[in-house]
């Protein structure tokens, strides 16, 4: 067997709570408008669309913690707080009744956004990959295995800047639940273990400034608590 040509580059891995050991990450997905108020507040009708589907890069997933870096080339860096499926198992064509079988725990994180370049990409056709998948774009709790929180359907998730509330809802309020998630993305991709997916975000998505203090979470799965740092 031939060797690499140069030094092959570290798995990326979430931490686990209350753990010493980490989550090995594959792949990251991410659903688009999965809450209706969302989904209108961002110009669109819930009712008429199926899921949709975009990726970050495994390696734009870092801890939900400290000070995070505010993103090059935007001024309008918006927060969208999502619950954080993490997949043990896989498989294609995976039906909805057997999905929940796949999942080793949860987390809560931000689908970061540069909503500014995600809207001049929208209007000349082009793809969000810049507007979505930079560098450490995905902020993400440590995992919470599903053993210790079983797998939450109707919880509340929320959002803080700077002590104000910015987004509520409840995973509930879902259009496509996890199990539907997972069932739908399978018929698109193979899923395996390691992958992560991002459920979603309810309604209140704003802009964030350097220096604001991030504070989120689903009630009875996990919190997370940052800081926006320098542009």
């Amino acid at each position: 067997m031939t060797g690499f040509v140069i030094p092959p580059p570290a798995v990326p891995a979430l931490a686990v709570a209350g753990s010493d050991q980490v989550f090995p990450l594959r792949r990251v997905f991410c659903v688009g408008r999965n809450y209706a108020a969302h989904a209108r507040e961002m110009g669109s009708d819930p009712n008429r669309e199926p899921p949709f589907f975009f990726t970050k890069p495994a390696d734009a997933v870092v801890p939900a913690s400290g000070v995070l870096p505010y993103p090059p080339a935007t001024r309008e860096l918006h927060h969208e707080v999502e619950l954080v499926v993490a997949l043990k198992g896989g498989g294609k064509d995976i039906a909805a009744d057997a999905a929940m079988d796949l999942v080793w725990g949860y987390g809560v994180g931000l689908d970061l956004t540069r909503r500014d370049l995600q809207a001049v990409a929208k209007k000349d056709g082009r793809p969000w990959d810049m507007a979505k998948g930079f560098d450490a774009s995905a902020p993400c709790s440590p995992l919470v295995p599903a053993e210790r929180v079983g797998h939450p359907r109707e919880a509340r998730i929320w959002l803080e800047v700077n002590g104000q509330a910015r987004q509520k809802g409840n995973l509930d309020e879902m259009i496509w639940p996890v199990a539907d998630v997972i069932a739908a993305l399978s018929r698109l991709v193979a899923l395996a273990p390691g992958d992560l997916i991002f459920t979603g975000t309810p309604a209140g998505v704003d802009a964030l400034q350097p220096g604001d203090k991030v504070r989120g979470g689903v009630d009875g799965v996990t919190t997370f608590e940052l800081e926006i740092g320098g542009a």
